[in-house]
């Protein structure tokens, strides 16, 4: 049987940033979550569609080319519309927009919420945390990344062996975090494949 197709669409955090540059198509895939997610799950062909950067009006843009032969949408971005300002409520009606459009295309979604950003730190705690209530409002699984590379001690900021010296993006280690504990699919992506 041909192995499930996942579609993941976003901007650095899909892309692996600074580790992998999608436009260059060069780089380490370590540093990508979708690399350790795939060696976890080898009955999935993950494709990255993620470019650094990103805004969620610019990730709907690429909606149509990655949705193109997949079963499944990994729909992930948010942190840019924080950063340059723009309304929280704008970027959510993006994200949900991407999640109704695959819907109707009866592609399968699970949305990916928004990480902490040191950098960011007080500042954007307030508004990521806001996004990331409304994107547990979608009505589809949302896989965890928030949570996953929060420091405890330290909340709103990732902890520091799970950060990138550029104080923005994951390490490798925050990024195989996410592939291994954070990735997973619902049972309906089956297709008829091992459980996921």
């Amino acid at each position: 049987m041909s192995r499930v197709v996942v579609a993941c669409l976003g901007d650095s955090i899909t892309e692996g940033s600074p580790y992998w540059d999608s436009r260059r198509r060069i780089g380490n895939p370590m540093g990508q979550w979708e690399h350790w997610a795939g060696l976890r799950h080898p009955e999935l062909e993950l494709r990255n569609f993620g470019i650094w950067g990103e805004r969620t009006d610019e990730i709907a843009e690429r909606f149509d080319q990655a949705v193109d032969g997949a079963d499944v949408l990994v729909v992930q971005g948010g942190i840019n519309d924080i950063a340059q300002g723009r309304p929280v409520a704008g970027a959510a009606a993006n994200l949900e927009s991407m999640v109704a459009r695959a819907q109707t295309l009866g592609v399968e979604v699970v949305a990916c919420d928004v990480l902490p950003w040191n950098n960011g730190w007080p500042k954007a705690e307030a508004p990521i945390r806001e996004l990331n209530a409304l994107i547990a409002a979608l009505g589809v699984p949302v896989l965890s990344f928030h949570d996953t590379l929060e420091d405890p001690d330290h909340p709103g900021r990732m902890k520091p062996e799970w950060t990138h010296a550029d104080g923005d993006h994951p390490s490798i280690a925050g990024y195989r975090r996410l592939g291994e504990l954070a990735f997973s699919l619902p049972p309906w992506s089956d297709r008829g494949q091992t459980t996921v």
